[in-house]
């Protein structure tokens, strides 16, 4: 299907933008989210290795997150003897939508597409999801990280949102910092890729993180300055207060840029690529047209004369699509490779050459679990992947930690474990918070 490219060149009115306002925002994020200025220690570990394909090998792994926790995680690698001597590679961060974990099918056929390509991949388990759910399951209806939890007085009711999405942004935090660890990787070459959700959260990181080169987000984005879109009226506690809590603090002469700042802020760290389908529903995608993302970018430009409108971000829309990780296809395998080089698939003429998968065939002759709402050919059943001959991968080889370590490890894992934690957290905040004279 034919991608509908908008690049259009609007003349902002331009203001000089000091990197002392820059800096102003990106703390202000950070702060707003719990995000500490120095991460925690990483104490990565690899637990077990396996070979899905010919060519690949995933390494079970784990890494530290906020408050003490852990993250299973999966990272997709090249087989060593296929990198040539001394070669680096890029690596590339993918964050699961909402309900989606390492578990899901995107997530696994990203990193065997990517390992393919020459680069490393590591794909993990949001809070509440996956081998971070207390049944370990997938797809858990509410997610435990959509519960609504009343903060004691006198803290905001925003304060438990904005505390789970800064664990999310932490979890992404540190798997770039993962990837940064690995001598085979650049660090210089690092994206990360964010589907639905996971594209409201990478949307943000980058915003701050200065360390990630290319961010692609798909199926919605950072996209609404003012009041009525999806993450100001969806009823996911992870998303719509922290969203909100945004409005105040990034501000233009008073009035609310949430989406244009975080552009611009993703524009000063590097490139940025936003998919969307033009029918997306479940991100309210039809309000946006191309004259919306043409005064998105003005707008967002206006903050540095030094910064071509049309440069901000790029951006796709797909007629007749919903939602879906569009990265997979051609154009976002491009885009990707322009701005990160895979190490074996250099060109988009080597990329085209490995043809292309139609994922609800794939899903269907692989026995691969999707939602079936999903699998419908306008969202992620319809989507040509590049690649073929990828292998399903069964739950059972997606599982970091044995049955035994699971048990060990709850505490470290799990959203109730965590919540606990930012319980005892708010009610000291609160007693702090109190226990202030009046000025």
């Amino acid at each position: 299907m034919a991608a509908l490219f908008a690049f259009t060149f609007v003349a902002p009115v331009f203001v000089a933008r000091a990197q002392a306002d820059i800096a102003a925002w990106r703390s202000a994020i950070r702060r707003t989210y719990y995000v500490p200025e120095r991460l925690p220690a990483l104490h990565g570990k690899v637990w077990s290795s396996f070979s899905p394909t010919p060519g690949v090998i995933a390494d079970r792994i784990t890494y530290a997150t906020a408050d003490g926790m852990l993250v299973p995680a999966i990272v997709y690698r090249p087989e060593p003897k296929l990198i040539p001597h001394g070669a680096k590679l890029p690596g590339i961060v993918v964050v699961n939508g909402h309900g989606s974990d390492k578990f899901g099918w995107y997530a696994f056929y990203s990193g065997i597409l990517f390992a393919k390509a020459g680069a490393v991949a590591i794909t993990y388990d949001p809070i509440g999801e996956g081998e971070r759910n207390a049944q370990r399951l997938s797809r858990q209806s509410p997610s435990p990280h959509d519960a609504d939890v009343t903060p004691p007085a006198p803290l905001p009711h925003d304060d438990w949102g904005r505390r789970v999405a800064g664990l999310m942004q932490v979890d992404l935090l540190q798997a770039v910092s993962y990837l940064d660890a690995l001598p085979q990787v650049d660090a210089k070459r690092v994206g990360v890729v964010g589907y639905s959700m996971g594209s409201y959260i990478a949307g943000i990181e980058g915003a701050y993180d200065t360390r990630v080169h290319a961010v692609l987000l798909s199926g919605g984005g950072v996209i609404d300055d003012g009041t009525g879109g999806y993450f100001d009226t969806n009823k996911s506690i992870c998303q719509s207060s922290p969203w909100h809590a945004l409005a105040p603090l990034l501000t233009v002469d008073g009035k609310a840029a949430r989406g244009s700042i975080l552009y611009f802020l993703n524009n000063q760290r590097g490139p940025t690529l936003v998919m969307n389908g033009a029918q997306d529903t479940v991100m309210n995608i039809p309000r946006y047209d191309a004259a919306w993302f043409s005064q998105t970018q003005a707008h967002a430009a206006s903050f540095n004369s030094r910064v071509i409108p049309a440069n901000v971000f790029s951006y796709i829309v797909y007629p007749g699509i919903s939602h879906r990780p569009s990265w997979v296809d051609r154009d976002g395998v491009h885009w990707l490779n322009a701005q990160l080089h895979f190490a074996f698939w250099k060109t988009d003429e080597r990329i085209d050459a490995q043809g292309t998968t139609h994922i609800s065939a794939w899903l269907t002759a692989n026995h691969v679990d999707i939602s079936p709402n999903y699998f419908r050919e306008d969202r992620e059943g319809g989507i040509e992947a590049v690649g073929t001959g990828f292998p399903g991968i069964v739950r059972n080889d997606l599982t970091v930690l044995p049955d035994t370590d699971f048990s060990r490890l709850k505490d470290q894992l799990i959203y109730e474990a965590w919540a606990a934690k930012a319980a005892e957290a708010e009610q000291l905040a609160a007693r702090n918070a109190s226990s202030k004279p009046i000025q």
